[in-house]
């Protein structure tokens, strides 16, 4: 299944059914454990108003989509193997719908819990989806680096 021999839409699809891998009742728990924890700290630190929950509500769709791409990633007992393969050969696009969702979750929890405007939101929403990503590419060197070795 080589890259050059699926179309843009295979490719796409497969991103998307890679996406429905992940462990997400984990995902909600730790990305509600996360949030609770940064709104506990946000309560006792600061200023009581409606934009004390974009930050909580940022740290929590994080870890929620990081959990639920990187529980994708390590799960072994999906039913298609090509699917885990595509997967493996293909860590970007597979991070690719995590990081999409992060970042317009991410953008509309900042416009409207928060005090920044649409571009504010966004600009700020870049940060975690890069960092998400950035995460993607380091999970898979060292899965590679492992294999190799």
């Amino acid at each position: 299944m080589a890259h050059d021999e699926m179309s843009r839409r295979e490719n796409r699809q497969l991103a998307a059914a890679s996406a429905t891998m992940g462990p997400w009742r984990t995902a909600a728990g730790v990305g509600a454990v996360v949030g609770a924890t940064a709104l506990g700290v946000e309560a006792i630190s600061g200023d009581w108003s409606l934009s004390m929950l974009a930050e909580p509500a940022g740290w929590g769709l994080f870890f929620f989509f990081l959990t639920a791409w990187a529980g994708g990633q390590l799960r072994r007992d999906t039913g298609d193997r090509r699917l885990q393969r595509w997967t493996r050969e293909h860590p970007w696009q597979s991070a690719l719908p995590a990081a999409g969702a992060l970042l317009v979750l991410n953008t509309l929890a900042q416009l409207f819990l928060g005090d920044a405007g649409l571009l504010g939101a966004f600009l700020v929403s870049l940060i975690p989806v890069g960092v998400l990503l950035a995460i993607a590419g380091v999970v898979n060197g060292v899965k590679e680096a492992r294999g190799k070795g």
